[in-house]
């Protein structure tokens, strides 16, 4: 199948080339994003390959039915980029990786609170510059601690028994499915404001829908116990960013770590070194010393990379040979 794969940095192309040596696809590489200006460089192709910050609204995707696509492959587990109600009327099926490597972002995720509380981060900074004074640098154990984790599919399951078996932490959770699992290790699941209210640091792990869009807001922020870190390695749009600073200036909040941004799509995963960034949101967050911001890269393990090109490459495969989509989307029902 010939496949306009967009957004594609050499990592993207490495693994995929490799993967693709057992699918035979025609794959057709686009470094620019897939949106309305982009879109008719799928024309002749049956399927769009693409990531996290391409659109796939109601114009691009009508625009992909008339050049001739009938699958959009996203090449990553979050789907809230996508129309699927005009996904559907078009008939194009949507496929995703639903799981290529949890242990990736639940590492990073350990990596990053763990940064931002022992300011790892602000050290590697000083010692650069030949400055070993430790001024500034007191963090606190985690051992003890109640750690909040919300959203316990596979990545949050993993974070939860790290902070509870390696830590030793007093871990709540918060999801409309509890498991089992981390219940019998000592996991406590509660709501949302009660989890808030109890927790030191609180960690993100679901997905970005209508109700959980700004789950962390102005009101959380009031209700959360001061000095809360808080740590995102899921959507950036989870957290209303204004209210991240205002829960910062205000000292309410204890530190911040982020590996997501809610308008990181102007931003993430490209070399702006030499640019001015005109986002004054993105750049008040920078100001902080109590902030760790990375560029959405707590997937990038060459395990990662390599699960979702196999992955991906598969559902084309299946939907080239009229087989079922093990991973597809499907649009949401109407009443």
């Amino acid at each position: 199948m010939r496949v306009a794969v967009f957004a594609t940095k050499p990592y993207d192309r490495h693994y995929l080339d490799a993967a693709n040596a057992a699918f035979g696809h025609d794959l057709v590489y686009f470094e620019p994003r897939l949106d309305g200006a982009t879109a008719t460089l799928a024309k002749g192709c049956a399927a769009v390959c693409v990531f996290v910050n391409d659109t796939l609204d109601e114009p691009v995707l009508e625009e992909l039915a008339r050049n001739g696509v009938r699958l959009v492959a996203l090449r990553c587990a979050g789907f809230n980029n996508v129309d699927f109600t005009a996904a559907g009327r078009l008939g194009i099926d949507v496929v995703r990786v639903p799981a290529y490597s949890p242990h990736a972002v639940a590492e990073f995720t350990i990596g990053l609170l763990l940064a931002l509380d022992r300011k790892i981060h602000r050290a590697w900074a000083r010692v650069r510059e030949n400055n070993f004074a430790l001024d500034g640098l007191i963090g606190r154990n985690l051992f003890g601690r109640t750690a909040g984790v919300v959203g316990t599919g596979q990545i949050g399951r993993l974070v939860a028994r790290a902070l509870r078996l390696g830590f030793s932490c007093d871990v709540l959770a918060s999801d409309p499915a509890p498991d089992a699992g981390l219940e019998d290790c000592g996991v406590r699941y509660v709501d949302s404001a009660e989890l808030l209210a109890a927790s030191d640091i609180v960690t993100l792990h679901c997905p970005l829908t209508p109700d959980t869009r700004h789950l962390i807001d102005a009101a959380a922020i009031t209700r959360a116990r001061d000095g809360l870190l808080i740590v995102n390695t899921s959507r950036g749009a989870l957290i209303d960013t204004s209210a991240l600073i205002a829960g910062l200036k205000s000292r309410k909040l204890g530190g911040v770590a982020l590996d997501v941004y809610e308008q990181e799509s102007n931003l993430f995963f490209e070399d702006l070194s030499s640019e001015i960034i005109d986002d004054d949101v993105f750049q008040r967050l920078l100001t902080f010393p109590n902030v760790l911001i990375t560029g959405h890269q707590a997937f990038l393990t060459d395990e990662a990379l390599t699960a979702i090109a196999q992955t991906t490459l598969a559902s084309i495969a299946d939907a080239e040979a009229g087989r079922p989509l093990r991973h597809r989307v499907a649009p949401p029902r109407t009443a």
